[in-house]
């Protein structure tokens, strides 16, 4: 019997039979000592892999330094990295909060704030985060049904009739680059360009949940930067401190501020030790690196393919089973390896940006035997 099946904990995850105690690179280790390739990275999470140098030496300095402060203060870790993704996005205002939901309440907020509307519209298919508003703007009925009623004003579309949706009482329009949770989908240019053309159109504001997509996952630093379609804000999480707890909204110069003192708080947001280690993160996903991801994509693209249909971008990939993935991730943790699911039928692979060749070998041949078995 594990820890975790013993833990007092509220039911809110099925977890898998194993504690995991340590991890380094792409590896994990369990409590009886057994090593496993990470094909997962915590939910597209540890993307520098576990225990990485940079953001390691970073966190460990500032934790001997300044823990919290409030943001009734200014700190340096946090200053430096409002400046990093400002420069990142081509000038941004940064929010700093606690996670990916939190970012995405922050950028509703916001929007609000900016236009004096209401609406929202998003894709079916979208995840966006279980807080109230973030799932009110989730486009996935059976994580929204149990919660209801929901923030109201909300309209769900497709790519096909996405034009209908918007109108004069949007606020803004909300995309994932990549459909997540939803299945790993890329929405595509054409997309994202309606999106924009439409935001324009109606003088409404275009939102970017980039909370997996974004730090590199897809080979750029901003997904939208593979795509060239610009958003007035940009939600950020994940893999912005390598693990540790930290979201973002980042504002674009171009679009309103909007907020003022009093419309919008996070306790730990910009917390100095999450602050410090993201600055190594992003000072760490140089254009190297980000060319290793678009070379790593395309051998595992390739790769996966003999398994099903692949889509994704970059590291955020999918393979499309036709039958119920779920038992080949327990079945994964049996050979050594641990890989996820994005729906009933589809197995997840967001591997740390920073694997090697070699573990990208291994990975491909311990998922055939997997899948074989």
């Amino acid at each position: 019997m594990t820890v975790a099946t013993i833990a007092p904990l509220l039911p809110t995850y099925a977890r898998y039979p194993v504690t995991f105690v340590d991890g380094e690179g792409c590896w994990l280790v369990d409590e009886e000592g057994r090593r496993y390739l990470d094909l997962f990275a915590g939910i597209a999470v540890v993307g520098l892999g576990h225990c990485h140098p940079a953001p390691l030496e970073a966190a460990e300095a500032q934790l001997h330094r300044l823990w919290h402060v409030s943001n009734l203060y200014s700190t340096e870790p946090m200053a430096e990295l409002a400046e990093r993704l400002s420069q990142r996005f081509g000038g941004a205002k940064a929010f700093f909060c606690g996670s990916g939901a939190e970012s995405v309440e922050a950028a509703l907020k916001w929007a609000r704030k900016a236009t004096g509307r209401t609406g929202f519209v998003a894709l079916e298919g979208s995840f966006h985060g279980r807080t109230m508003g973030a799932l009110s703007v989730t486009g996935q009925p059976a994580k929204r049904a149990a919660f209801e009623p929901l923030v109201p004003g909300v309209r769900f579309a497709t790519p096909a009739t996405l034009t209908e949706a918007v109108d004069d009482s949007t606020a803004a329009i909300i995309l994932e680059p990549v459909q997540g949770e939803g299945g790993v989908y890329p929405l595509g240019a054409e997309t994202l360009q309606l999106a924009r053309d439409l935001a324009d159109t109606h003088d409404a504001l275009l939102i970017l949940d980039e909370v997996q997509t974004g730090v590199g996952r897809t080979g750029a630093f901003f997904a939208w930067q593979r795509y060239g379609v610009e958003p007035d804000a940009v939600t950020l999480a994940k893999g912005l401190a390598n693990g540790l707890p930290i979201g973002a909204l980042l504002v674009s110069d171009r679009a309103p501020v909007a907020f003022e003192p009093g419309d919008h708080a996070s306790t730990f947001g910009g917390n100095p030790v999450s602050c410090a280690a993201a600055c190594a993160v992003v000072d760490t996903v140089d254009d190297e690196l980000l060319e290793r991801v678009l070379a790593l994509g395309a051998r595992f693209e390739a790769g996966l393919s003999a398994f099903g249909p692949v889509r994704g971008l970059g590291l955020m990939l999918a393979v499309e089973l036709g039958r119920p993935a779920g038992p080949y991730v327990e079945k994964a943790l049996e050979h050594g390896l641990a890989i996820g699911t994005a729906g009933p039928t589809t197995l997840r692979i967001t591997p740390p940006l920073t694997i090697s060749d070699d573990e990208a070998t291994l990975g491909l041949e311990l998922l055939a035997e997997v899948l074989a078995a």
